[in-house]
Order: structure tokens, then sequence, then C-alpha cells
């Protein structure tokens, strides 16, 4: 997926945890953060206290939504994507994504991986792996208009 790329539609969830979100609920109001992780991936759990502070720190200026990208058979367990989202407080909408359909749209091959969209739903920035926070926060705080030191 490009910069300035248009967000993809949110269609093809095996099943939304956390509330189900279109991509018409999010363009026009604020940015949005969305993650893509897996149970299997070590680095998406150490990841994910971050993100939950970041999505309560944004929670007024920023939309947060989570895709689940199975990497294997065993990640396809829908009971144990809801006990690692609980364990680990994803209490943002979550898609299940077993098809790969929106992994697809989104042409991602990481976990995890993350985008930020501004609030007319262009690409702004894409990284993926367990590191680059400071980096995440920076861009984010560009897209809100914020300027960081």
């Amino acid at each position: 997926m490009r910069l300035r790329a248009d967000m993809p539609e949110l269609k093809g969830a095996t099943e939304w945890l956390n509330g189900e979100v279109t991509k018409a609920d999010l363009i026009g109001d604020k940015p949005t953060l969305i993650h893509f992780w897996s149970v299997s991936c070590g680095l998406c759990k150490e990841a994910m206290p971050n993100i939950n502070q970041f999505r309560d720190d944004y929670k007024d200026e920023l939309n947060v939504i989570a895709v689940h990208m199975p990497r294997s058979e065993k990640d396809l367990d829908l009971e144990q994507v809801k006990e690692v989202a609980k364990e680990h407080d994803i209490s943002q909408p979550i898609f299940v994504d077993n098809q790969h359909a929106l992994t697809d749209a989104f042409e991602n091959q990481y976990v995890p991986a993350y985008y930020v969209f501004d609030a007319e739903g262009k690409l702004r920035h894409f990284q993926a792996g367990g590191d680059g926070m400071k980096m995440l926060t920076k861009r984010v705080n560009r897209v809100l208009g914020k300027e960081t030191k």
C-alpha cells in the first residue's frame, strides 16, 4: 500500500470483536491507526501495552482499530483470539481476518504492522516491527497537527 492511498473498505471480517466499524465511520472524523497483530506473534504481544497506552492517550483524537492476521492454521482459533485479546487488554474493535480479506486489501505481509490514516482516510505512515513507538508517535502527532520535540 502506497502513501496517500485511500483506506480500504473494512470488509470480509470473519468476525468483529469489541464492536464493528466501517470505513465510513472512520473518515472525516479524526485520524485512524490500524494495527495488524497475531496470537502467535511474540513481538505483537510485547508491543501491545504501547498500543494500548497509545489508544488511551489519544482516545479523543484518534480511532484505533486492531486486525488479527493469522499466520498459521493454529491462529484461526477464534476462542484463542478472544483469550489473547482479553489477556492483552485489546478493547478497541478487532477485525478478525481469517480469510486475509483485509490483509490482502492492505497488501500487508507483517505483524505487527501499523498504518496511520489522516481524517480523510489517506495513508500517511506505515511501519512494521515491534520497535519504533517513538516514530509512530511522531507520525501520529504530525497527522494530528501537533508539533513534537
